[in-house]
């Protein structure tokens, strides 16, 4: 299982990160595109669609993010539409979770179906309008999620139920802890304060998300990184809630090792969104 880990792993990197670093962000938006595409047909699978459907699923992904593409909502997105995406992430996010597993077969399949696709096109279109603005400010966002994530792990490990007798969320990610999420925004903290220094003084032609938001107040800067690790927290938890819900442990097994694409993108999924929903409200 590690070799086969470490092998999907060196095999994405191989693909991510000259895409991400070409001086074009057209490479690192049609890799993501696939991925979009691949999540797609996974979500057709997890809502037991057949074959054709779940692949007509993922195709449905593609042309709507090419469809936004060719129209350049990566260079500037609709007015109004990261603030809509993000208000609804956060009240959606919270009633699913507030619903808990056993109710989510209890959505309509269809609104589920075409829930997803619009989340999988609203991250696509954060992502490739990320990479056009830049890649210090991309690589702010992915690593934010990263940094959670890990740091969460970590402190899970080490201090996990030693301050609180009660699971994050028991019945949906049993293994989650309180201490783990706060070691996870103590994190993005540290994350966010050592990149702001490092803008001021290497100077980088795009600053980074951190130093934006810090421009208008390290205040808003600090709430707004605690905001976007919670949300990671939130994707995370409502991947794991569908797939409590249908019975899964992965959602494909495209990524050997690893399990499918929905696995390794499920933070980022809000975060993303959410991101540019904070740099679109900036004067």
């Amino acid at each position: 299982m590690l070799k086969q880990r470490i092998i999907t792993a060196l095999v994405l990197l191989a693909i991510l990160l000259p895409a991400l670093f070409h001086p074009s962000p057209v490479p690192f938006a049609a890799v993501v595109l696939l991925l979009i595409a691949a999540g797609g047909w996974e979500w057709g699978r997890l809502h037991n669609c057949s074959t054709p459907v779940a692949w007509l699923m993922g195709l449905l992904c593609m042309v709507l993010c090419s469809a936004a593409w060719l129209a350049g909502w990566p260079q500037r997105v609709p007015q109004g539409l990261w603030l809509a995406a993000g208000g609804l992430w956060v009240l959606a996010g919270a009633w699913l979770l507030h619903r808990g597993v056993a109710r989510w077969q209890d959505i309509p399949r269809p609104v589920r179906l075409v829930g997803g696709i619009v989340t999988f096109f609203l991250a696509w279109l954060a992502a490739a309008q990320a990479r056009y603005i830049g890649i210090n400010f991309l690589l702010s966002v992915l690593l934010l999620v990263w940094m959670a994530d890990i740091a969460a792990y970590f402190a899970g490990r080490a201090f996990g139920l030693k301050f609180t007798n009660s699971r994050l969320a028991p019945t949906i990610s049993p293994g989650k802890s309180w201490e783990g999420v706060w070691g996870g925004m103590v994190g993005v903290v540290v994350l966010a304060w050592c990149w702001v220094l490092a803008d001021a003084h290497w100077q980088p032609t795009v600053a980074s998300l951190y130093t934006r938001l810090a421009e208008q107040g390290m205040w808003l800067m600090l709430l707004s990184v605690l905001f976007l690790a919670a949300m990671s927290v939130v994707g995370d938890l409502v991947e794991s809630l569908i797939k409590r819900s249908v019975g899964v442990k992965d959602s494909s097994g495209l990524l050997p090792g690893h399990g499918g694409v929905l696995d390794r993108v499920d933070a980022l999924l809000p975060v993303l969104p959410l991101a540019m929903m904070l740099v679109s409200l900036i004067p």
